[in-house]
This record gives structure tokens, sequence and C-alpha cells, in this order.
């Protein structure tokens, strides 16, 4: 499943609230349909949505959540349980919290900002398909970098020490995060995820910290910051290098004073939160001052974990590529095929740039597309491995260059190869440049292997 092609249920008894939905979701997703009664869930659930935008309240005075929770029970005792975001017309912040603890990836209150929407259904679908099967640990390989990095996640998760997580794009930053709050003495909590490349320095506070009614123009109710929704557990600020500094000044203060200041409000509000923090900045940028502030540096990177990279553990491929494939094969209702043993040699030497990210597309690729006995290299859609050079030859007469070479497919990589390398590595950069949402670029980064 890729967020593309995902398939969506709203879950409102308001029929405009819901259409509303529908028609913004529709403009990225095909599959989006509306349901105003809980009771009308038996007749979907034999093939379950990918996520469930579900209301709290369907019963006209209710705003207890009390009937939104059921449902939220329900759908996660299913044996794929979709991605589920809560939706309520009030900023009750328990309510909020119990609905992050039975398993809502996020909440989003009414009535929505279009573009925090977006992105939260995005970031829920995309956390749902690098999600590993029930009962399996998210962090695999039996390689000494894995063995290590599970190692340290034990020794550091019963703590409550900032940790900062470090690695490229792909590696599984955001597992490692979420290992480590399932291991700590915060499990029973909410683990709560942002991205914080993504939000735009003009709603920091509000989407951090919070805001009343009237605090400006469109603060039209009250609304619990991400700090207050995951009191009690451990919020994840992912992608923490792309903060500007003006942003960076105000974490700081936050984390320094272990309280927020809600807009629109005259007194502070004590937080109960862990840190976990992440980045694929390179370590050493991390240190210019004019990237990143050194004290705040100081706050997040009590302790430092470090994800490897594939190639730095090429053993754990073979692994990797078994369960991926094995995935989609049931997933998708394919035949079970083995890998050629040239098409295994072949990946386990490809470089995979997108790290487990990229090979999981591949796999997905693969497992949709293969029509031989045996996987083939070509079947994953990556470059062919580089050839020795042949033995020289009489020059051969010149001819025209093969259409393919100027396909949309091949373009389109070239561009994104140079919006990333004219953005340094940098993501969300990257994405603003291309006209792209970052869920939509590592759905693309993915594609072509890059």
């Amino acid at each position: 499943m890729s967020p593309s092609n995902a398939s969506i249920l709203i879950l409102d008894d308001d029929e405009d609230v819901a259409c509303a939905a529908q028609m913004l979701l529709r403009r990225r997703h095909g599959r989006v349909a509306t349901l105003g009664d809980p009771r009308g869930l038996d007749g979907l659930l034999d093939a379950a949505p990918d996520l469930v935008l579900l209301d709290l309240n369907f019963t006209p005075g209710r705003i207890d959540g009390a009937e939104g929770l059921a449902v939220l029970d329900r759908l996660r005792a299913l044996p794929r349980p979709p991605g589920v975001i809560a939706l309520t017309a009030y900023a009750d912040i328990p309510l909020a919290v119990e609905a992050l603890k039975r398993g809502a990836s996020d909440f989003i209150t009414k009535p929505w900002d279009n573009a925090r929407l977006v992105a939260a259904v995005e970031g829920a679908l995309a956390r749902r398909a690098a999600a590993a099967p029930a009962g399996e640990s998210p962090l695999m390989g039996d390689s000494a970098p894995m063995r290590e990095l599970r190692a340290m996640i034990a020794a550091v998760a019963p703590t409550e020490a900032n940790v900062m997580v470090l690695g490229e794009n792909g590696v599984g930053k955001e597992l490692v995060a979420r290992a480590i709050h399932a291991a700590s003495k915060r499990a029973a909590g909410s683990f709560l995820a942002v991205d914080m490349g993504a939000l735009p320095e003009a709603t920091f506070e509000s989407e951090l910290f919070g805001h009343r009614k009237g605090s400006f123009t469109d603060a039209r109710s009250d609304r619990a910051g991400r700090f207050q929704a995951a009191r009690g557990g451990t919020l994840f600020l992912d992608e923490i290098g792309n903060m500007p500094l003006g942003a960076q000044a105000k974490l700081l203060t936050v984390l320094e004073r272990r309280e927020v200041t809600p807009l629109g409000l005259d007194r502070a509000e004590p937080i109960d939160v862990r840190i976990v923090s992440a980045t694929n900045l390179e370590e050493q940028r991390l240190f210019d001052a004019s990237v990143f502030r050194p004290d705040l540096l100081f706050r997040l990177n009590t302790i430092v974990l470090r994800v490897p990279p594939l190639r730095e553990r090429r053993e754990d491929i073979p692994h990797l590529l078994h369960h991926y494939l094995s995935l989609y094969e049931t997933q998708y209702g394919r035949p079970v095929r083995e890998l050629a043993p040239h098409a295994l040699d072949a990946l386990c030497a490809w470089p995979w740039p997108g790290n487990v990210r990229g090979l999981r597309h591949a796999c997905e690729r693969a497992a949709i597309l293969a029509a031989q006995p045996e996987y083939r290299f070509d079947d994953f859609g990556l470059a062919a491995p580089a050839a020795v050079p042949a033995p020289a030859a009489a020059p051969e007469p010149a001819v025209a260059a093969q259409p393919e070479e100027f396909s949309l497919g091949a373009l389109e990589r070239e561009t994104i190869a140079a919006a990333l390398d004219k953005a340094k590595g940098n993501i969300s950069l990257a994405a603003r440049m291309l006209g792209l949402s970052r869920a939509a670029l590592y759905r693309k980064l993915g594609k072509h292997g890059i």
C-alpha cells in the first residue's frame, strides 16, 4: 500500500463535514468514502480501509467521546487495523490523550486547517505502510550494528533521558523512537510524532503549544498543542534539523522551563513528556551554530543513537528481502516466488540510497509485477548494476539515442536528484523546491530507488 492508492473512510455524522474532508482528500487519494453512522461499519470491515478519520461523538448533545472511543477499540482489534485520526469539535485534552493511548495516530480539531489535515493523513498512511506485522520487531536484522543498536535502546529506554536519533533517510529513525517508547516507563502513554520540518514557522507555537479561541484571526476554537496531547507519553520531534533558528529558540525555552504557554493564555502549563528527536543532517552540521543552536542541541542529545545505513549491514539484506516480498505477496494475493540467485547477489550489492524504505518499495513493485517463476533483478525497478568493462573492440557506427533515455520517468528521477543535491539532502527543502509534500517526495524516492 502506498499513500497514493490508499483507501480512506471518513466516519462522521455531520454530512457537510464528511463531504468537505472527502473533497479535500480526493485530490490526492482516489478512494475516499464517507459513513455517517458507525453501525454501518459491519459491511466495510471485511475489506478494512487503510485509514479512518473518526469523529468521537455521534449522538447530538454527547461530548464525552465514548462512542468514538468504542469504535476506535473495535478498529484496533482488527487483524490488520487501519490507521485512525480522531476528529472532535471539542478541544478536550484528556479525550485527545485517551484516543492516542488507544491507538489513534493523531487528532484533529474541527474546524480544521486543510494543510494540517492533509499532513496528518499522509503521515498516518506512511507510518502504517512502514509498520511491521503484529508480534514482530520492526527493527529487523541480526548484523552487529543492529544488535548494538537494539542493546542501546534496551539500556536507554527505561530512563527519562532525552534521545536524539541520527541517520539517513529511510533507515527507520521513527521505528527506533517507537521502540524506545514501547520499552519505557511511559509505554502506557501516547506516542505522538511531529514532523518539525513541515511546521510553518507562523503556526509553530499554535501546533506545539496550543491556542485559545480568538487568540488570532483563524483561532475559531480552543486547541490543544502537541506537548499537551502527549502528556504522560513520548513526543517524537522528527526532522528537528530543519527547524528555523527562531523556532529553535522557542523550543529551547519550553525544554528549559518544562512548561508551555498556549497562545491567548496568560499563564503557563507544565509539561510531562519525554522528548525523542531525529534528523538526517550530517552530525557535524548539527554543531554549526548557523544551522542549529548549541544550547538546544545539548538539551536534546543527552543520548545519541546512530542508525546504520543499509549498505553498512549488507548481511541483513537477504532477510529484509524475504520479509517484504512475503508481506506483499500476502497483501496483494500474489504467487509465492523465490529470488533467483543472480538477483539476490545483485540486490545485496546494490547501494540502496533509500535504505530500508527504498528496499521495501522495490519489493512491493516486484511482488506486484513479477511474471516469471523466480524474482529477477529487473522486477525491482532498479537501474542495472554497473557492468564489467568489455575488451576493446572496433568502434560501432553511431546510433541514435533510444527513446527510453528521454522518458518522463528518467527526467523525473534526474529532477529529483538535482533538487536533493541543491538542498544538500534536506528532504523538506527539496520537497518545497519541487512543489511536493514530503510524503509524496518519499514515495518518488522509493519509486526511483534514490
